[in-house]
């Protein structure tokens, strides 16, 4: 972890999704401290493929694995609303015009383990559609792709599949019973 990333304040949650505080990026990973993070899922605009992309390797958390949700961690005095805009446009290059207010999906409490340290995370999900392009930050994002929520479901059924954990337990009830 670099100094820079070390340093980040982050917001501290309790189990109960309430701000109590914040604390640099490398204390609550090592004391795995609740803290939160914001994803938003992109759709397509006709509403029928997921953007689906691979983490870098050089990922803090996560490396390599696959997920669905543009985002981050929550920053220490930023709502996670604020945050699932600002981490679409950092990862993805999607600008959003000044007041959007992204679709609400849901919000899972990961309370789990990585690479032998607890991990605990308030996961707050979001949807926008866009058709693209899209722009990868290079240290994000490695690789990007559409897939049907059908593709995706039967990718997500093998759970060898190296999938964010956090996304996985929400993502289930978001994708949509293609018939």
């Amino acid at each position: 972890m670099s100094t820079q990333q070390e340093t980040e304040l982050l917001a501290v949650y309790d189990a109960d999704r309430r701000v109590i505080g914040q604390a640099d990026r490398g204390t609550v990973y090592r004391e795995g401290l609740w803290h939160a993070s914001a994803g938003v899922l992109v759709r397509s605009n006709d509403g029928r493929r997921i953007y689906v992309h691979r983490r870098t390797d050089s990922k803090l958390v996560f490396a390599g694995m696959h997920d669905c949700l543009a985002g981050g961690v929550v920053d220490a005095g930023e709502v996670p609303a604020a945050a699932a805009i600002r981490e679409l446009r950092e990862e993805l290059g999607i600008e959003l015009p000044a007041g959007t207010v992204l679709p609400v999906l849901g919000t899972v409490s990961w309370d789990g383990e990585w690479a032998g340290t607890p991990m605990r995370c308030h996961l707050f999900v979001y949807e926008v559609r866009s058709d693209g392009p899209f722009r990868h930050q290079p240290s994000e994002i490695a690789d990007g792709w559409w897939w049907t929520d059908a593709e995706l479901r039967a990718h997500l059924d093998d759970p060898s599949w190296p999938f964010v954990p956090d996304t996985r337990v929400l993502l289930a009830d978001l994708l949509i019973d293609d018939a």
